[in-house]
């Protein structure tokens, strides 16, 4: 990595003189800047695609996906894979973050433990990572020696690989069997890559989690029908969707989805069909989950 200084390092042009003018004209810059990340992650469509693919396949063969990296890249991974069974219903150890420095890093700044590669693999160690799973790793600079050397272990067991980074040729391409290298530019502050890269890195990774779910089937039109009711919120939403595809009203939803077992898509299939609960949840069982299939739509 000696000599090598990645895209975010250099200085921006567009915003040297962000410190000279009023709130409004700063924020402007910030503003016009930031608008170049989605067309940036645009260009990587077809690299992220392919994450997802090899993402779907690695779960449908009974592995993980595991998110590993430093700082900010370490804490979009923890709260992407965190806001995954929440939203689709799935185990925590379908998605994994794993960040350098563990769970106090994500609240107290932990930089120095980026530079040590070994420290990447004793923690991959330390959650069983294996050849079934998928390790993806983050960085904006695409050099952290935490997530290369991670990187290099998961390859070494013959788990696939892939990275998500925002500087061009970088040691982490190199390592990587599939390299997501969402070109943003210089960051608004040289070097704070909590901005535009981060922005872009939480793009993606929205993308990553979102796009396999789907997949999966967790899915209804963009209805999110495998939404477990915690808390009074996701109650009322999981109520809510079941309005929507079945037409129903609110005391009808509450009542087949509390006989469903709290399960959005079997009070679906229940009401849809008009099935006792458990005929309801042997036909999305025949459907693998699948509720355009298991309501006979596809």
């Amino acid at each position: 990595m000696e000599g090598y200084v990645p895209d975010t390092e250099n200085r921006n042009p567009a915003t040297m003189g962000i410190d000279e003018g009023g709130i409004l004209d700063m924020l402007r810059m910030i503003n016009e800047q930031d608008m170049e990340v989605p067309r940036a992650v645009g260009r990587a469509l077809g690299e992220i695609a392919l994450v997802v693919e090899r993402a779907e396949k690695v779960i449908r063969g009974g592995g993980r996906v595991v998110y590993i990296g430093a700082g900010t890249s370490g804490r979009l991974g923890v709260l992407d894979a965190s806001e995954c069974p929440p939203t689709y219903g799935v185990s925590a150890d379908l998605f994994v973050g794993v960040i350098a420095g563990g769970e106090d890093a994500l609240v107290r700044s932990s930089e120095g433990k980026e530079d040590c590669g070994e420290l990447g693999v004793r923690d991959l160690k330390g959650i069983g990572f294996s050849a079934r799973d998928m390790l993806i790793g983050l960085a904006a600079s695409g050099r952290t020696p935490y997530v290369i050397g991670a990187l290099e272990y998961a390859r070494a067991l013959g788990a696939a690989t892939a990275c998500v980074v925002c500087s061009k040729a970088s040691p982490m391409e190199a390592v990587s069997s599939i390299a997501v290298v969402v070109d943003v530019g210089p960051e608004v502050v040289t070097g704070s890559t909590r901005m535009k890269s981060g922005t872009a890195q939480k793009l993606v990774l929205n993308m990553i989690s979102t796009g396999t779910m789907i997949r999966f089937g967790k899915v209804y039109g963009n209805l999110m029908v495998d939404v477990r009711p915690t808390n009074s919120k996701l109650l009322a939403r999981a109520k809510r969707i079941i309005m929507e595809v079945t037409g129903c009203t609110q005391d009808e939803a509450g009542q087949t989805l509390q006989a469903s077992g709290d399960s959005v898509k079997t009070a679906i299939v229940m009401l849809k069909k008009h099935l006792p609960p458990e005929e309801a949840a042997k036909l999305l069982a025949q459907s693998e989950g699948r509720l355009k299939q298991a309501l006979g739509e596809a």
